[in-house]
């Protein structure tokens, strides 16, 4: 008769405080994550978003839905409403 072994390792297993926190990055998004900070900060920073939101709208957008957080709430939980007005520069 043969044993069914397990997957399962005996050794190491799960132990209080052990892995990375919740939450936290790992070292390769924290590095990608510095570096496009650095990058930004030589473009110079919110003027260079400016400048990409009057040139590429679309491009813009779709990063603020991906940065923005899915759910806003008041102070006292009820919804709020938010208005986004784009006025376009006369120059």
């Amino acid at each position: 008769m043969i044993e069914k072994q397990s997957n399962k390792s005996t050794k190491g297993g799960k132990r209080p405080g052990a892995g990375r926190p919740k939450g936290t990055l790992d070292k390769g998004n924290a590095l990608i994550r510095e570096m496009a900070c650095k990058a930004l900060e030589n473009l110079g920073g919110s003027s260079y978003f400016e400048d990409v939101a009057r040139t590429h709208p679309a491009a813009f957008l779709s990063l603020l839905a991906k940065i923005l957080p899915t759910q806003i709430t008041g102070g006292d939980g009820n919804n709020l409403k938010l208005l986004v007005e784009f006025i376009k520069s006369e120059s």
